[in-house]
């Protein structure tokens, strides 16, 4: 079972970066998101929400957002904040995140499938009917505390500020100057503690996974820009642990690391900003054991680790469609932005909507899991995708809308923030 679809977001490192963003003219006014929607995805099935959402409250630099969404197969509430900043530790930040949901007739990867009993479900030669489907709650929270290093941008300057104009940056970058993370970029240790609570009751399966744990993060933000970068790059290595304390349903370790890199370009007078948008991710769990006769333990659940498909990688395979030891995973993205914005024609939307830019992106991945971290293995046999994003700038916050194509369909994928970094 996934965490349903256009919030998972939430998880987004990278959405905001301690930055109080002004107009051309230097003047902070708050922005609010108001907005009514509608969907159809493999979670929610046709649904329908509302989301409301403060940038530059309650703090100039932060952001507060939450939502309430009903579909045929289920509903969640949602909540989360960016970059508050706690009393008496200024240089300490918190993003926390709450969701509750309910769904039905989840498809999820993991063993039970009855028609498929000798086959891990999951794996990167499994089939791709050799799922279960169940209903049940899934629940988590997850607070992260980032502590901004004194180097860098961030050594004098905690709290900066981006001069904004039409939603592109128009003030000095304050990362992707230097390859020193002494002199460039904004360095970050980060502690985030999770809950997750998700259960699965259906024809073949009745199970309940919870797992609780701290996530130990250090990420060099060396961007021009968080929210839509144009050139720079970030660096992220992250340890995850799940100590088997409380109600954990097991323990374990995970590892993961990723690199994104952004070249601008320009393309004629047609273009506003044009970015070729590069990501590297891997991750594997040391403590995942598999016993003679297949089972698994001390593993991360499947709907986190090293898994692919859905919102953020292999964004054509359903939510979480690969799981196991080790996965590996590249993609590229031309973001291109036109003159062009239909919205500026039509003011009594565009008061409520506020969309400065529309962007166009074509994109590829590829990627695959394995059994263990071996380079030739997880290099050979990959899956891989192609699609097109649609995104726009709204009230301080980019939305997308990625469509991608693999041999095993197609996926819709409707988020908010771009991906990379999450």
């Amino acid at each position: 079972m996934a965490l349903p679809a256009v919030f998972l977001f939430v998880t987004a490192q990278s959405l905001f970066a301690q930055g109080v963003r002004v107009g051309p003219d230097g003047k902070f006014s708050p922005q609010t998101l108001k907005l009514p929607y509608a969907f159809y995805n493999e979670n929610f099935g046709f649904a329908g929400g509302f989301v409301y959402g403060k940038v530059g409250k309650p703090q100039k630099q932060s952001l507060m957002l939450a939502t309430a969404i009903v579909g045929t197969k289920g509903g969640m509430g949602f909540l989360v904040g960016r970059d508050i900043q706690m009393p008496l530790i200024d240089r300490l930040f918190l993003d926390p995140i709450v969701s509750v949901g309910y769904f039905s007739d989840n498809e999820s990867y993991i063993d039970g499938n009855p028609n498929f009993p000798f086959e891990r479900a999951g794996s990167n030669d499994s089939d791709e009917d050799n799922f279960v489907k169940g209903d049940g709650w899934d629940n988590f929270f997850r607070l992260r505390f980032k502590y901004l290093l004194p180097m860098g941008y961030g050594r004098d300057e905690i709290i900066t500020t981006y001069k904004i104009k039409d939603g592109l940056l128009i003030s000095d970058p304050k990362g992707g100057t230097s390859l020193n993370p002494f002199k460039s970029g904004r360095s970050y240790l980060e502690m985030r503690p999770f809950y997750r609570s998700q259960e699965l009751e259906g024809r073949d399966v009745d199970t309940t996974v919870k797992t609780n744990g701290l996530d130990f993060t250090l990420f060099w933000d060396n961007r021009d820009f968080a929210a839509n970068p144009s050139k720079g790059f970030s660096l992220r290595g992250e340890v995850s642990r799940d100590f088997g304390w409380l109600n954990s349903s097991d323990s374990w370790t995970n590892l993961e690391g990723e690199l994104d890199v952004y070249f601008p370009f320009k393309m004629g007078s047609w273009l506003r900003q044009g970015v070729l948008a590069l990501n590297s991710w891997t991750s594997w769990s040391p403590t995942w054991d598999e016993r003679p006769d297949g089972t698994i333990s001390n593993r991360p659940p499947a709907y986190t680790g090293s898994t692919l498909g859905g919102l953020w990688r292999l964004r054509g395979f359903p939510t979480q469609r690969f799981n196991d030891k080790a996965a590996i995973y590249y993609a590229a993205e031309l973001r291109l932005i036109p003159e062009w914005n239909p919205f500026n024609n039509w003011p009594r939307i565009q008061k409520y909507v506020g969309i400065r830019w529309l962007q166009f992106v074509p994109f590829v991945e590829i990627g695959r899991v394995a059994p263990e971290w071996d380079f030739s293995q997880l290099h050979s046999d990959m899956k891989w995708n192609a699609g097109l994003g649609l995104r726009a700038w709204a009230q301080g916050i980019v939305v997308r809308i990625d469509t991608a194509f693999s041999n095993e369909g197609a996926g819709v994928q409707m988020i908010i923030a771009q991906p990379f970094q999450f």
